[in-house]
């Protein structure tokens, strides 16, 4: 009788995905960035409260947020109130604004000791590195998210980018502001990254008298 050689039945795997939230990653509410705002405050985490304040206000991709300088925000001893950065991914520069509460957190993590003779804003640990590193990065945010009880397959590091421009086009309404403070190219690279759909379009219409 002949016999045929059958495939080994192997045990599925589960999707690294499973149980996880897909899609874009939501933006931070504002009573969120009040929240974990305070919390850095009273822990006196100098460092995390300065690098959210400008990641929430320079709205850049990670892989830029972690290779600014201190040369890109600061002239003259003093933290400028607009700065720009070339985007890595584009090869072309963003600018965005530095509000007071930002500029007063980077010159509080400025004078911190491990800031001296360092190149990079947001140095690696002992200069061991340059600067941290996008995964680094994500590791940060998710500490952020969690402290505050969020879900944190919901939340990313482009949470932050998204956060301050969600809130610009909720009250505006203005997707050519929100394109240029993002360093979109394309306007319908800004409509698929914020998500907006027939009925804001419709919202923002309706609010208009002519």
């Amino acid at each position: 009788m002949q016999t045929y050689n059958l495939p080994a039945v192997r045990a599925r795997r589960p999707a690294w995905n499973k149980g996880r939230i897909g899609g874009q990653k939501r933006p931070l509410m504002p009573k969120h960035v009040w929240a974990i705002r305070v919390r850095l405050e009273l822990a006196e985490n100098h460092r995390d409260l300065a690098l959210f304040n400008m990641a929430i206000d320079c709205k850049l991709r990670g892989c830029d947020l972690v290779r600014m300088k201190v040369v890109d925000v600061m002239a003259s001893g003093y933290i400028k109130e607009r700065a720009s950065v070339l985007q890595s991914k584009t090869q072309k520069p963003v600018k965005f604004e530095i509000t007071e509460g930002t500029r007063i957190s980077i010159k509080r993590w400025m004078k911190d000791p491990i800031m001296v003779g360092s190149e990079y804003l947001w140095p690696g640990r002992f200069h061991a590195r340059l600067h941290i590193s996008t995964r680094q990065y994500a590791r940060i945010v998710r500490a952020w998210v969690v402290s505050i009880g969020l879900e944190t397959t919901a939340y990313g590091t482009h949470s932050m980018r998204r956060t301050k421009v969600t809130q610009l086009y909720k009250k505006t309404g203005n997707l050519r502001a929100v394109q240029l403070l993002l360093g979109h190219t394309k306007m319908d690279s800004t409509v698929q990254y914020l998500g907006v759909e027939l009925e804001d379009a419709l919202e923002i219409s309706e609010a208009i008298e002519i």
